[in-house]
């Protein structure tokens, strides 16, 4: 519930408070000066840039196009250097650092495993890889005063017909770092129930997956994704907006798709620069999830596709309190809600709940209390 006192968290709080991701993908969060450095090691002469800051504005300018298919392009060139054991190991590392130092705890970070064979790597050596750079990620982060814990998301591309393959490898690498599995991809004409056979085994497996969902194609990817293939969680999930209706009083009704969405506690994996981006919301201000949160619908916080979108967790953080007045209540309310949906064992979302979390933003909101005091105090002390 949002809080009573304007406890506004301010830039610096709002990087150290700890956060939750669940939505990042691993070939969308790399560092300009390591795609760089990782093309000229393996040949690949196609950038359009070769100075790191120029080719991070040049990701951020052509993720902007509104097109979610002209947004995928940018990705020719991630995955191009993401080809050998030794770029996915350090990909992964530095990943892991960044969301660290970031003040981010615990992160799913999604990658396919099938866009990264180009270089003679099996999809096991893929997983391996990218497991190992996550643990040192984490190694390195705890030995610079940071902690944060990675899972991984294997995830099929919608439009090829491997699903089936990848969902099977998730599962065998099920209790070696991998958490859970994901379909991603353009959405048009590529519905998630050409891929049902997968869904239908990681169901009997008792795994998890969760489905991109709702971002640029509509309610009935939405449906689809929870009614015919049992998804956990919705990749986006933004165009849920469409089943609700705000009349000019102010009233507000939900459709039966919103409805069961809300009712069920089906996590939505928000993104909102990258929905900017893609044409799927128009502006912070006016992006879904400032009713949603309202609503009280299962809403999580993410960025994405870092490098795309020129972001981190803390930069949504910031544009969505400038846009909505959001307090340290709210970023709380939003983590608990990612770290509730997470795809890790029920005991260990409650310990990082009540042992990483809480315990984090309570310690922020009495810096503030104890801020105010001084304020108040200098404020008598000058007047007497």
């Amino acid at each position: 519930m949002t809080s009573q006192t304007p406890n506004l968290p301010d830039s610096d709080q709002i990087r150290r408070a700890p956060k939750v991701l669940l939505h990042d993908h691993l070939d969308g969060g790399l560092r300009p000066g390591t795609i760089i450095e990782l093309a000229r090691a393996q040949g690949y002469d196609s950038l359009p840039e070769t100075e790191a800051d120029k080719l991070g504005i040049w990701f951020r300018e052509a993720a902007d196009s509104g097109s979610l298919p002209r947004y995928l392009e940018t990705f020719a060139h991630t995955c191009a250097v993401m080809h050998t054991r030794d770029a996915l190991f350090r990909v992964a590392a530095e990943c892991a650092e960044d969301l660290a130092e970031d003040g981010v705890v615990y992160a799913e970070v999604r990658y396919a495993p099938e866009q990264h064979l180009e270089g003679g790597l099996t999809l096991e050596e893929v997983v391996e890889a990218v497991n190992a750079g996550f643990r040192e990620g984490e190694r390195i982060a705890r030995a610079n005063g940071h902690r944060i814990r990675v899972g991984a998301l294997l995830t099929a591309m919608r439009h090829a017909a491997r699903a089936l393959e990848i969902a099977e490898l998730a599962n065998s690498y099920r209790d070696q770092g991998v958490v859970g599995f994901d379909i991603a991809g353009a959405e048009a004409g590529f519905p998630p129930t050409r891929h049902l056979d997968a869904f239908e085994y990681l169901k009997r497996e008792n795994n998890h997956f969760t489905i991109h969902a709702g971002e640029a194609f509509g309610l009935p990817s939405i449906w689809q994704a929870l009614q015919w293939c049992g998804a956990d969680r919705l990749g986006h999930g933004v165009r849920i907006i469409d089943d609700i209706e705000v009349a000019e009083d102010g009233s507000v009704s939900l459709g039966r798709l919103a409805s069961y969405v809300r009712d069920k506690r089906i996590p939505l994996e928000m993104c909102p620069t990258s929905n900017l981006q893609t044409g799927a919301a128009t502006s912070y201000a006016q992006h879904p999830i400032g009713l949603l949160r309202k609503l009280h619908f299962r809403v999580t916080v993410n960025t994405d596709n870092r490098l795309m979108s020129g972001t981190s967790m803390s930069r949504e953080f910031e544009l969505l309190t400038d846009a909505f007045g959001y307090t340290l209540d709210d970023m709380q309310w939003f983590t608990v809600n990612a770290m509730k949906s997470a795809f890790i064992p029920f005991d260990e979302r409650l310990a990082m709940i009540n042992e990483v979390v809480k315990p984090g933003y309570a310690e922020l909101k009495s810096e503030w209390l104890f801020r105010q005091t001084a304020v108040t105090s200098g404020s008598v002390a000058a007047a007497s």
